[in-house]
């Protein structure tokens, strides 16, 4: 009954506590303080109105204490429940938030009282509580007194965490929140380290890797607040086991901790505060690493060499001073290794040592010629990297080159390291190695290489590289064959692009990729096609590399733009004056690489120099403005929207326009906008070309998705939704119309327009045209994707979040149902359309529709139709990983299906089918067993396939469903 009864006053003071007096909470503090002498089924819910009166404000001076005194002495609170407990742990919590003095008066007892309250805890949920209420008694200095020891090891009891959280568990306590916990607390008070370290040293020993993983992060956390004195005792010992695991230990995850920990040692050592009669145990501490590794840098097996080399990395970047102290006594070492080893391999081995301690300087910023040890060994490394450049192995070249780059951006750090000539030696090795070199390798990595040195000295650079590559570019050498000197002509183009890194350089490569695109325009050799789809593709990479400088972007833009209209404009008008002259630039191949370029050069404009160029850029295909292009003089005037065979090559050049305007900020408004609107909707219907028409429609939608709401906007979609209903009716044009039925649904269903649902209606009725129908069902496809050219982010289209979601929630259902009551010749047209949005949705989401489609993209693998097979292969095989449980109630169809299309006339399905075959496995071995003999004889089969990726599939396949069941699988 007495229980009871202070379990009503418990419940009341908790709803109601904020509303006592001091009298009041005087009078209920003394009650409850003699309850607790009560008996033990009362103690709970005395407890319970402790707790609620620990949140009062008005609680008089000396309460707390007196409550905590009366819990310490009354209470044997393991004897509690878990939630009593709980509320204990709570109620020390609220009075060391609210009365931190009072209980720091109590000195060294309260300490003493709290470690008899949490010792022999064992519930994760109160052990989190105690561990947080040790942590605070540390960081806010309450008195240890002699409890220091007691308090160690009332927590260090629990390391390491031992926990695995229960099925289903509803509190959400994972082992790691566990581990960071404790970690907290024993690394939060050099007070523990004499107690500490030798724990740590012994579950470093430990057989368990993940008591090993748990020490090594604990000591790595120990030395952010440790210094000699806790350390020095136990140096010898620490260094020992961490130099065991590296030399001896095959997990990788060990080996990063013990470099960790032994790098945070440094660290610390290296941080402390010397008294003058004090010895540094820095340098006594490196010497024993360096007496243990040294010896095994020059080992003629050189078995333990990365491991030595990396233990003496990690040590050497803790400090600048303790970098100095091992680089001195090992690169001079390594330096000699490099010249006792002839073999290309050990080379490559000392060299990638070698390069790692050479990264290390950069840590450490500007560094005084008396005090770098680089310096003083300048003339032997360079020799060593430039050896390696002219070293017949491939591997170690690639090593010799991110060695040169290291050097190179040493310069800055260690000033007087690269002499003038050995930067023109550094550039003449890249350029041998970017345009002769054999393996395409390192000719990549050396361009790579170029690019990041060349804004460190773009003197350099533009004055000694660039002619150079322009020469190469230039000369005619007659001993070559046609195609290699293609080929040198393709990576001097590339060597141009990868060295456009600085603004001054840029504008010395820009004119020379610019000037040689005319030279190939003028030319009438075969494969100027490609050699001019090259040169867009060096332009396309500097223009990026210009975008996030904003005087290289516009001198870009101003350059470049004007010049590649004007080649664009005087082959169109010399095709359409019959001019007998090179064709090549109007190919749709060049002007689809000529597309990147003019949008890269113009995306990251800013408003103000955006809104100059498209004065220039829309008057001319409007009006053939061509006064600001260079070099205007044209046999005939520029008409690219007015009829005329002989106009045609003129029209394609809308490609060009398409790739400006839709490139342009949102914020910036397009002259003449309603007319252009008008007029590209007029091409994109009626022009015999598709690659004209394609691209009228795309740059329409690219201007549709970014136009203003309003009534402007309206009256032009409802033009374009006329012209499209007239076009798809009859007629020879139904095709351009359902292409610009695609590429406007496309526009509005990015923006949300209230228009796309009633355009995506109209696609999907489609799907039941025998003409249209496949054509509609890839459009889908181009609904979902993202578009490389325009209506993305990059080039400012107005994307909203989770467009995809909502079309698959609106469109889905109308596609399931058009799918049952469509005709035979036409089901293969919804499913196809399915497939496309399915492939394209974000997979969380997939998984959660599963249920309901699976039946349905089961029957789509039984289609004829190759594109809708390979879609729903590609569909089915993450699920396979991501949905087990669901996949695995349709296993007997999945095996059948996925077997039959390993036998598919396309390669690409029977790809398909092999991996889904191979993500099988990841069903329940259970579900699987009863097919494991069938499955492996059909694998069989493709393992003779006469296609080398098939058969590569097939043996990853096999090789799974052989492993199924096996002992540790």
């Amino acid at each position: 009954m007495r229980g009871r009864g202070i379990q009503l006053l418990s419940q009341v003071l908790l709803q109601c506590y904020s509303l006592l007096q001091e009298k009041e909470v005087l009078h209920l503090v003394l009650f409850y303080e003699n309850r607790l002498q009560d008996h033990h089924l009362v103690i709970p819910s005395v407890l319970q109105g402790l707790r609620a009166l620990s949140m009062c404000e008005v609680l008089s001076p000396g309460l707390a204490v007196s409550v905590l005194k009366a819990i310490f002495q009354e209470v044997h609170v393991q004897s509690l429940l878990q939630l009593d407990r709980h509320t204990v742990y709570s109620i020390i919590t609220n009075f060391m938030g609210t009365r931190e003095e009072e209980l720091k008066g109590l000195g060294a007892d309260f300490t003493f009282g709290f470690i008899q309250v949490m010792d022999g805890e064992k519930d994760p949920r109160n052990l989190l509580v105690a561990f947080q209420i040790v942590r605070d008694l540390i960081a806010k200095n309450y008195a240890l007194g002699p409890f220091v020891e007691e308090l160690f090891e009332v927590t260090s009891c629990y390391f390491p965490i031992d926990f695995t959280p229960p099925p289903n568990d509803p509190h959400g306590i994972q082992r790691e929140d566990l581990i960071l916990s404790l970690r907290a607390v024993l690394a939060s008070t050099p007070q523990f380290a004499e107690f500490l370290l030798p724990l740590l040293i012994e579950k470093m020993d430990s057989d368990l890797q993940s008591a090993k993983l748990d020490s090594l992060q604990t000591l790595t956390a120990c030395c952010a607040i440790y210094g000699q004195k806790e350390l020095q005792e136990f140096l010898p010992s620490l260094w020992s086991s961490l130099r065991r695991e590296v030399f001896q230990t095959a997990s990788e995850k060990v080996e990063a901790e013990c470099l960790a920990a032994l790098h945070a040692l440094s660290a610390c050592l290296s941080c402390s505060v010397l008294s003058s009669d004090t010895e540094d145990l820095l340098d006594s501490f490196l010497s024993s690493i360096l007496q243990d590794c040294r010896h095994h840098l020059c080992e003629p097996d050189m078995k333990l060499v990365w491991p030595s080399a990396k233990l003496l990395q990690a040590a050497a970047g803790a400090s600048l001073r303790a970098y100095h102290c091992v680089t001195s006594s090992v690169l001079p070492l390594l330096l000699e290794q490099y010249t006792k080893h002839p073999q290309s391999s050990q080379r490559r081995t000392i060299l990638e040592m070698l390069l790692g301690f050479l990264e290390l300087q950069q840590k450490w910023g500007h560094v005084e010629e008396d005090e770098s040890t680089l310096l003083s060994l300048r003339a032997p490394v360079c020799s060593v990297v430039f050896s390696a450049l002219t070293d017949p192995s491939v591997q170690l070249q690639l090593v010799g080159i991110r060695a040169l780059t290291v050097l190179g951006s040493l310069q800055a750090l260690v000033p007087g390291f690269l002499s003038p000539s050995d930067l023109e030696l550094v550039v003449d090795h890249l350029i041998r190695l970017a345009l002769h070199e054999e393996d395409s390798q390192s000719s990549e990595a050396a361009m790579e290489a170029a690019g990041s040195l060349a804004p460190l000295y773009p003197k350099v650079f533009s004055g000694h590289m660039v002619p150079r590559l322009e020469e190469e570019l230039q000369s005619e050498r007659q001993e070559e064959s046609p195609c290699d000197h293609r080929s040198l002509r393709q990576r001097c183009l590339q060597a141009l692009a990868a060295v456009s890194t600085h603004t001054s350089i840029v504008r010395e490569t820009v004119p020379v990729l610019l000037q040689h695109l005319r030279k190939v325009q003028k030319g009438s050799e075969a494969g100027n096609t490609q050699d001019m789809v090259s040169v867009c593709q060096s332009l396309h990479r500097v223009a990026l590399q210009c975008q996030q400088d904003a005087e290289s972007c516009w001198y870009y833009h101003q350059t470049v733009v004007p010049c590649l209209l004007a080649m664009a404009v005087q082959a169109a008008m010399q095709e359409s004056t019959h001019l007998l002259l090179a064709k090549a630039l109007l190919e749709e191949e060049v002007l689809a690489a000529m597309v990147p370029v003019i949008s890269a050069a113009t995306t990251h404009l800013s408003p103000e120099l955006a809104t100059q160029s498209v004065s220039h850029v829309v008057p001319l295909f409007l009006d053939g403005e061509v006064s600001f292009l260079p070099q205007n003089s044209f046999p005939c005037s520029f008409q690219p929207f007015e009829d005329g065979e002989c106009l045609e090559a003129q029209r394609r050049l809308v490609a060009l326009l398409m790739a400006f305007v839709c490139s342009l900020p949102r914020n910036v408004a397009i002259p003449q906008q309603e007319r252009l609107l008008h007029e590209l909707l007029a091409l994109s219907c009626s022009c015999n070309c598709p690659f004209t028409a394609t691209t009228a429609a795309k740059c329409f939608a690219g201007l549709v998705n970014k136009h203003l709401a309003g009534q402007q906007l309206d009256e032009i979609l409802q033009l374009a939704v006329n012209r499209m209903e007239l076009g798809l009716a009859e007629g020879p044009c139904r095709m351009q119309a359902l292409t610009l039925l695609l590429w406007v649904t496309k526009a509005l269903v990015l923006r949300y327009h209230p228009l796309s649902s009633c355009l995506t209606d109209k696609l999907l009725g489609l799907l039941g045209d025998t003409e249209l129908g496949p054509a509609a069902a890839d459009g889908f496809s181009l609904l979902m994707a993202e578009s490389p050219d325009v209506l993305h982010k990059g080039c400012h289209a107005d994307v909203r979040i989770m467009f995809r979601q909502r079309f698959f929630t609106d469109n889905v259902p109308k596609l399931v149902q058009g799918f049952h009551g469509a005709g035979p010749d036409v089901k293969a047209n919804y499913l196809k359309g399915l497939s496309h949005v399915l492939n394209h949705l974000p997979k969380p989401v997939l998984v959660t529709e599963l249920p309901t489609l699976l039946s349905l993209l089961l029957e789509a693998l039984s289609c004829s139709d190759r594109v809708v097979q390979l879609s729903t292969l590609s569909c089915l095989q993450p699920l396979l990983l991501e949905a087990p449980q669901i996949m695995s109630l349709h296993v007997d169809t999945l095996v059948t299906k996925f077997l039959s299309l390993t036998s598919s006339p396309t390669m690409a399905v029977r790809i398909a089918a092999l991996r889904c075959a191979h993500a099988l496995t990841s069903l329940p071995t259970t579900v699987l067993l009863p097919y494991k003999a069938r499955v492996i004889r059909a694998l069989a089969k493709p393992l003779d396939d006469k296609k080398r990726l098939v058969r590569k599939e097939a043996v990853a396949a096999r090789g799974e469903w052989f492993l199924l069941g096996s002992p540790g699988r």
